[in-house]
């Protein structure tokens, strides 16, 4: 190369370009900053943060970028939008050596070049084709990243999907859609024979949907909004992260969930509403209301394994979690934690309740900070507990649940338990009446004269208990 001499030893690549019809001197430093200098000017991206792709317009060498719009951090967080600064240049010389490094740098990253997209074209709003369409597709173009799409038809559909696959043909899974295609996705990777191999594809999330609250907790950890944009950038990126995932079984019935479980008020709620969904979002503060003030509460009993530094909370118990005899991975997939609780800490809060809510991320949806303490992998789930509670106190929590400030309230019990057991009972001012379990948003078990009471549930309305398996599952996220 003619441009030997002007190469450091932390060059990749160096030598002068046209840039805007003006020279310049254009490097690609060893540690990935494509550097330009023109009039003395000095400007650069970054291959691992900003630079998403490049093409090759006849002479020219288009490299596709982002940038944050407000260029950094601001007093402490970050815009949350992201826009284009792509970079146009000509070499004078080496046109294949400027590709060659630049593809070779971009390869280095280890970024996914093949991705399964789920579309879900009936949540929330039922925007997720048009956002996909406008928003997350050009990006993954620009990336070059090739894309199998799978719009789903039904409850399930994704589920069926990724239970049959060849996982080896992809680098990773996204879902275009709210939290209930991602818990789809996970249910049916742990029903595999070869789970442990298939929950190393990680699965990404685009907030398409009604509560988005996995995504909203990934890029509220680096002070990001939730978007399209942000969400998409950071699958190209290519970082990962751990994930716990809670085994909720009743007898040999399982499901795995990735983010709440919920019973009482806030489960009311969120199912029984659905009778309103022509109001749009502001279903759930309606509904919320009319529940408030004909305020229900539940018997039942909750036992739980707290998690170190929680021990004051409820009173002593005995309690024996159900342990199915081992079977072969092959025959029926992943069976849950092996854990052993021998121990003797476990605790007990006897009811009545107005709700009983268990947390694996901070939020629960775009707007909702249940669970302000909770962490991605640290192997427990957080515990909300509330039992009585005046009206007027009550619509104040629920306001609080934006900024997470709830938790403070003396009416509510926050804790953190490996381990959980639910024991549903009734109402208490009818006795005939039971309630609704929800995990993930959907319905896990109805009681009787419930909200569609008539209608088959996975489990029955009864005890079930809960584990956690510590960084189970993988997601695409922010770099941390």
């Amino acid at each position: 190369m003619e441009n030997d001499q002007m190469i450091s030893p932390t060059d990749i690549i160096t030598g002068i370009v046209y840039i805007d019809g003006e020279l310049a001197m254009l490097t690609l430093t060893a540690d990935g900053e494509l550097r330009s200098t023109e009039n003395g000017l000095r400007q650069s991206l970054s291959m691992k943060k900003d630079v998403l792709g490049f093409v090759v317009q006849g002479k020219r060498i288009r490299v596709k970028a982002v940038v944050e719009k407000d260029e950094g951090i601001c007093c402490g967080r970050f815009s949350g939008d992201f826009v284009r600064k792509d970079l146009v240049f000509e070499p004078l010389i080496d046109q294949n050596g400027w590709c060659y490094s630049l593809r070779q740098y971009l390869d280095s990253l280890g970024r996914p070049k093949r991705l399964l997209v789920f579309v879900n074209p009936f949540g929330g709003k039922k925007s997720a084709r048009e956002i996909f369409v406008k928003e997350v597709k050009p990006l993954f173009d620009d990336a070059d990243v090739q894309l199998e799409i799978q719009e789903t038809k039904y409850q399930l559909h994704a589920k069926e999907i990724v239970k049959s696959m060849d996982v080896s043909k992809y680098d990773g899974i996204v879902c275009v859609s709210g939290d209930g295609v991602l818990v789809e996705v996970v249910n049916g990777l742990l029903e595999r024979a070869d789970w442990r191999t298939a929950l190393k594809l990680p699965i990404g999330m685009v907030p398409a949907g009604t509560g988005n609250g996995m995504i909203k907790s990934l890029l509220d950890t680096v002070g990001l909004r939730c978007c399209a944009n942000s969400a998409t950038i950071f699958i190209i990126r290519g970082h990962k992260r751990s994930v716990d995932v809670a085994t909720i079984a009743q007898g040999n019935t399982k499901f795995f969930s990735v983010l709440m479980l919920a019973w009482g008020l806030i489960a009311d709620i969120d199912i029984e509403s659905e009778k309103f969904r022509w109001m749009g979002s502001a279903r759930i503060d309606f509904y919320a209301l009319q529940r408030i003030l004909c305020l229900r509460q539940y018997n039942g009993r909750i036992i739980f394994l707290p998690a170190p530094g929680f021990e004051r909370y409820g009173q002593p118990a005995n309690c024996g979690l159900y342990k199915e005899p081992t079977v072969s991975d092959k025959a029926l997939g992943y069976q849950g934690p092996d854990t052993k609780f021998e121990d003797h800490g476990w605790r007990e809060i006897n009811g009545p309740f107005v709700t009983v809510w268990l947390h694996n991320v901070p939020w629960g949806a775009e707007n909702t900070l249940t669970a302000p303490a909770a962490k991605f992998s640290d192997g427990f789930l957080d515990l909300i507990v509330l039992k009585n509670c005046p009206k007027l106190v009550l619509l104040s929590l629920m306001r609080q649940l934006s900024s997470g400030t709830h938790v403070e309230s003396p009416y509510i019990a926050y804790l953190k338990v490996k381990a959980f057991v639910l024991e549903p009972g009734s109402l208490i001012d009818e006795p005939g009446k039971e309630g609704i379990i929800d995990s993930d948003g959907e319905v896990l078990a109805r009681g009787k004269r419930t909200y569609n009471c008539e209608k088959k549930a996975l489990m029955s309305y009864d005890k079930l208990q809960i584990t956690v398996d510590q960084g189970l599952a993988t997601l695409f996220s922010p770099e941390y």
